[in-house]
């Protein structure tokens, strides 16, 4: 930790460098007592925390750990491709070990640091809307940082049965000198959400494209919420995401523009979105490269869609143009990913990455309604989902068992390719089953080599990187 605090940046507001270029003052760096004063200075503050979730293994994160691809490598949905440069190798097949893996450590918490000097600052700012608000994106942000965190190093919620089990250090500090150890599992997320409920009442209603909202915080807590298996408050928070969502022009995408997602068109499906990471051209952030490449002898994937996983999709269901496609890639036959193969103009591989949408939302509630016993309000939503995916909906009439499958099982396919897959399967306390199909279309070709990780297995918990041990005595590794 006290190697991420010396060396983290805050925009031009925190010099690059290390404990003795702090201790000197450089002239590229602005004093922390001069920087925050003017809301400008606020303004560019927190768009400097935006800007730390594009780190290499965060959301903006390509071949050596993402939210875009890295989930679903770990899970059941991909089957690593015998034409491709084998990236994610080690995840894949779960030998990493603490010098190699996905390190998304440094990156989370550059974002939460940024973070708390806006919180640790906010008194400078006059009372008013436009500092409720950037105070508002601020927890939000250190909390997702920190939710992330936990998500990948600590066990699940509800696997915990000991309240010392080991989560993340929940850092709310500026100080460059701190040793934190980890904050305990159940502590650190009632941090998280107390740094959500506290951001939902201070957050605007709408702070643009690519800002969090009202609503995009109210989504983020029925997810909280959904990983803890509280359900009440999962649905509660939910309902209220999706009220105050529809009430700012938030609406799911119909099954003739859902595609128009994927391609950052601007027109109605967009506003499905809730939050994004917005990567512009020149940020150089290709996030597709983790699924697939072109090239002169056609798109040659890294991963392809598993047979297994590949027969859910129906042909009516509008999921399946919009987020897989064919090639040939030397005489063999595979389908691969294209949810990020680009806009209609621009880079390729260049598109924003969807923190969170509205369908989720609905799943979230779903699944909640599910648990709680109210089969009515869970399949009412279940069929919202579905009558805006497939073309033939016809409204289904599931309950109990099949109910609760059904809505997963959605869950998996809405989801798919987006960050969503491994953590599923890790909350939901159960084995990660790959298929015995291979690479290729019609599931001919190698088949995974590792295919079964017992449920709650360590190897759900990354290992903490070796340099932030080596740096910090006070964190234990995961087993």
């Amino acid at each position: 930790m006290k190697k991420i605090y010396i060396c983290a940046s805050l925009m031009l507001l925190m010099v690059t460098g290390c404990k003795k270029e702090l201790i000197q003052n450089p002239s590229n760096a602005i004093p922390v007592g001069n920087a925050f004063n003017k809301p400008d200075d606020f303004t560019n503050a927190i768009l400097g925390v935006y800007s730390g979730l594009k780190g290499g293994s965060y959301y903006g994160g390509q071949d050596g750990g993402s939210m875009s691809a890295t989930p679903d490598v770990m899970s059941d949905n991909l089957i690593i491709c015998s034409q491709g440069r084998r990236s994610e190798s080690v995840l894949y097949n779960f030998t990493f070990n603490s010098n190699n893996n996905w390190d998304m450590w440094p990156n989370a918490y550059t974002v939460a640091l940024r973070s708390n000097y806006i919180i640790a600052n906010i008194d400078h700012l006059t009372a008013g809307d436009f500092k409720s608000n950037v105070q508002g994106e601020a927890l939000a942000l250190r909390a997702l940082a920190h939710f992330d965190l936990l998500r990948l190093y600590a066990k699940s919620y509800t696997s915990v049965i000991s309240d010392t089990e080991l989560g993340v250090p929940y850092v709310t500090s500026t100080d460059p000198t701190l040793l934190p150890s980890r904050t305990p599992v159940k502590t650190a997320y009632d941090l998280v959400v107390a740094d959500l409920v506290q951001a939902q009442g201070l957050i605007a209603e709408d702070n643009g494209v690519g800002r969090l909202n009202k609503a995009a915080v109210e989504g983020l807590l029925s997810r909280v919420y959904l990983y803890r298996g509280e359900w009440q408050k999962a649905a509660d928070a939910a309902t209220a995401s999706i009220t105050d969502a529809t009430s700012n022009g938030h609406e799911l995408a119909t099954t003739a523009n859902f595609g128009d997602i994927w391609i950052d068109a601007d027109d109605p499906a967009s506003t499905e979105v809730l939050f994004r990471v917005t990567i512009a051209d020149l940020d150089n952030i290709p996030l597709g490269v983790g699924y697939e490449q072109a090239s002169p002898q056609g798109v040659k994937p890294e991963y392809c869609v598993d047979w297994a996983f590949f027969n859910l999709f129906s042909a009516t269901d509008v999921r399946t143009t919009a987020y897989i496609d064919q090639t040939v890639f030397n005489s063999d036959k595979f389908n691969y990913v294209k949810k990020y193969f680009g806009r209609a103009t621009g880079a390729a591989n260049v598109v924003d990455f969807k923190v969170i949408r509205l369908a989720e939302v609905y799943l979230n509630r779903a699944e909640a309604y599910s648990h709680l016993g109210s089969a009515g309000l869970a399949l009412a939503d279940l069929n919202t989902i579905r009558s805006h995916r497939y073309t033939d909906f016809v409204a289904g009439a599931e309950t109990g068992t099949a109910l609760y499958n059904a809505i997963l099982l959605q869950r998996r396919l809405e989801l798919a390719f987006e960050g969503s897959r491994f953590f599923d399967i890790k909350r939901l306390n159960i084995p990660l089953q790959r298929s015995d199909f291979g690479d290729q279309i019609g599931g001919v070709g190698p088949a995974a080599t590792l295919k079964t990780v017992a449920a709650n297995s360590n190897l759900f918990q990354q290992p903490i990187p070796q340099s932030e041990i080596n740096a910090n005595p006070n964190i234990k590794q995961n087993p």
